[in-house]
């Protein structure tokens, strides 16, 4: 019996291993795709339960997708609301990991195919580059995984002779939840919701389990599961925190379903069982109870999300943005929330600026802007304690478009200081007509919408001040010269020019790093911009002075 205790643990380890080694690798090649998916397709509850079950069912763990959600929710990416949804959808797509065993592990017995397909698979990953080492791991995971369930499988023989059924908890009320204990312990200790199913649906061949005791062991795993998002959240952000006590919440309140199942139910799996295989039958009260489960509480998505921010309500914020540094001890995560503190302060200074070049002037935006300064030192000192994983020019481009945008602002918030010269703007009646047209620009820019061609009106703008502001000058030196002017209004209408050129390319910049931290791709417009063929290289760190040009 020791051999065969060795042979199952030894399988639950390769199989944990194989796990680990699949999913970071499709993790790794969904990439950006998936943070999309998660980010933008979460706009309704219903949405997420979609964006989470598929995003669950490619990266083949909940634990991942969860985690991931409770990070954009810190991060701002996602509200409460969305986010449950994503929760909802992660515990329906990790069903599929069971049924990817079962047909792979048990019905197809290809442990011993994988035994040969270990060797090549491990030879791409280590020799290949790129996609194909991904293509390897991901192989070599998958054959770790189906050789780790053969071996539990061998040590699960003749283990009946030395656990029986009857030697659990009796299938009583007491009984029932003391399994749903251990499912729930066996889950936290290995870290992996997959494996405890798969450990589960191995005993249940075996018959060293009864279908009634299985149903109990995996109702208290789906609770296990929730430890891993719970510890993601500690020392996070309390929305963060909000959004793990939920997941525990959602998931205990689904297995306590399993009460009703137990005692009406039982029977339906037990035909389910007799016509297909006991297995089957667990794996279909598996995915039956978890899609039960979303489908009661999505109606109820708003009223969960209130009950949540009643047990742990937020505080008021006295800063205008919070950058967890906890997202730190991950390069990508750390990128990601940087950009919801960015898109606050790009905001707060573009509806200030828009009403500041509207006539009559409105200064009451650019009063309140004090709040972003702090905001934009924490941003570059937040990336500047970025450090980017080796080799992975997405990041980099993603990071030194970043920079570039906090450059810009502070550059554009040092400037809307100078109101004196804003006034003149409206005085000047050859300046005047370029600046309200810049302040509508910018209104539209708020709403976020044609977004390209407010940004390739900004540059034909900026070039024409920019090819008025030396004929500009010459009038204005000669009217002095001719005592239409003082010189001191002279100087004034000039570094009102200047500055309003200056505010513009900041603008049209600012414009074009924000499209290119979205989307990560290389442009060749502008003298600053990357190549066609190279991405943006990250900068030793931008300038803040107010009167350099800037990239």
């Amino acid at each position: 019996m020791t051999e065969q205790l060795f042979l199952v643990l030894g399988g639950i380890g390769m199989f944990l291993m194989g796990m680990k080694a699949m999913t970071e690798a499709l993790r790794e090649a969904a990439g950006t795709q998936l943070q999309q998916i998660l980010t933008r397709f979460t706009t309704t509850p219903f949405r997420g339960v979609m964006s989470g079950a598929a995003s669950t069912a490619v990266i083949q763990s909940s634990s991942a997708t969860t985690v991931m959600t409770v990070g954009f929710v810190g991060a701002g990416l996602l509200t409460m609301t969305q986010a449950l949804g994503v929760i909802y959808g992660a515990n329906i797509g990790t069903t599929a990991t069971g049924w990817l065993v079962s047909l792979l592990g048990f019905k197809l017995k290809l442990g011993t195919l994988s035994m040969l397909l270990l060797f090549p698979a491990s030879l791409l990953d280590l020799l290949g580059r790129g996609g194909w080492a991904r293509a390897g791991r991901m192989v070599a995971g998958l054959c770790l995984l189906l050789i780790g369930l053969d071996l539990m499988q061998q040590g699960m023989q003749d283990v009946t002779s030395v656990l029986r059924p009857e030697m659990l908890p009796p299938n009583t009320v007491l009984g029932l939840l003391a399994l749903a204990v251990i499912g729930a312990a066996l889950t936290v200790l290995m870290q992996s919701s997959s494996a405890a199913i798969a450990l589960a649906l191995v005993m249940l061949e075996s018959g060293a389990i009864t279908l009634t005791q299985a149903v109990a062991i995996v109702a208290g795993m789906n609770i296990g599961t929730t430890c891993t998002a719970l510890l993601a959240s500690l020392g996070g952000s309390r929305p963060m925190r909000q959004t793990a006590v939920a997941n525990l919440m959602f998931n205990v309140a689904t297995s306590l379903m399993v009460g009703p199942v137990l005692l009406f139910g039982i029977d339906a799996l037990q035909v389910v069982a007799e016509r297909t295989s006991t297995m089957t039958a667990l794996l279909v009260f598996h995915t039956g109870f978890n899609l039960v489960g979303a489908a009661l509480f999505l109606p109820l998505t708003p009223q969960f999300a209130q009950l949540i921010n009643r047990l742990l309500p937020d505080r008021p914020k006295d800063a205008l943005i919070t950058l967890d540094r906890a997202f730190l001890a991950d390069p990508e995560m750390s990128l990601i929330s940087v950009h919801p503190a960015l898109e606050t302060v790009t905001m707060r200074i573009y509806a200030a600026m828009a009403a500041a070049l509207q006539l009559p002037a409105d200064y009451r935006g650019v009063t309140a802007l004090e709040p972003c300064r702090p905001a934009l030192r924490e941003i570059e000192g937040f990336l500047a304690d970025i450090r980017l994983t080796p080799d992975h020019a997405v990041q980099e481009a993603e990071y030194s478009a970043l920079l570039h945008q906090t450059d810009h602002l502070l550059r554009l918030l040092e400037r809307l200081s100078q109101t004196g010269r804003i006034a003149v703007l409206g005085d000047d009646p050859l300046l005047r007509r370029p600046a309200v047209i810049a302040g509508a620009i910018l209104t539209r820019l708020l709403s976020r919408q044609n977004v390209g061609k407010e940004r390739r009106r900004l540059l034909r703008l900026e070039r024409l001040v920019g090819a008025r502001k030396a004929r500009h000058r010459r009038g204005l030196l000669l009217g002095e010269h001719a005592g239409l002017y003082d010189l001191g209004e002279v100087f004034s209408h000039t570094d009102a020019m200047r500055w309003l050129n200056r505010s513009l390319h900041h603008l049209e910049r600012l414009e074009h790093y924000r499209d290119l931290s979205h989307e990560v791709l290389p442009t060749t417009r502008g003298s600053d911009a990357p190549s066609e063929t190279q991405p943006v290289a990250p900068s030793a760190g931008p300038s803040t002075g107010g009167s350099s040009t800037g990239g």
